[in-house]
């Protein structure tokens, strides 16, 4: 019983590592952090290697109303081997995903 305790403790930890690992990427000396504007991203990390406008998204906004956000994918890297994407919803970071580069 004590076994599977300890098991699945360290199963929820690592998973909250890496939940909190997607909520912030390091640039340069700095951290950018989900709900982000593309302008504080831009200015802690320079501009991205690529950058599309991937469609549009609708969102209903904090008074209720439904509006039409661009939404757009920055990468940067490869650092370290890693590519790191970065979405932008409306000119907020809302997705953070890194992979390997080849």
């Amino acid at each position: 019983m004590n076994r599977h305790l300890t098991s699945l403790l360290l199963v929820v930890s690592l998973s909250s590592l890496h939940a909190e690992a997607a909520s912030t990427y390091r640039c340069n000396s700095r951290l950018v952090s989900l709900d982000a504007t593309t302008a504080e991203v831009r200015s802690k990390c320079g501009e991205p290697v690529t950058s599309a406008m991937v469609g549009y998204k609708e969102i209903i906004d904090d008074y209720g109303y439904r509006q039409e956000v661009s939404v757009e994918e920055w990468v940067y890297g490869p650092n370290h081997g890693m590519l790191h994407f970065l979405r932008f919803e409306g000119n907020r970071l809302r997705q953070i995903d890194s992979q390997r580069g080849n």
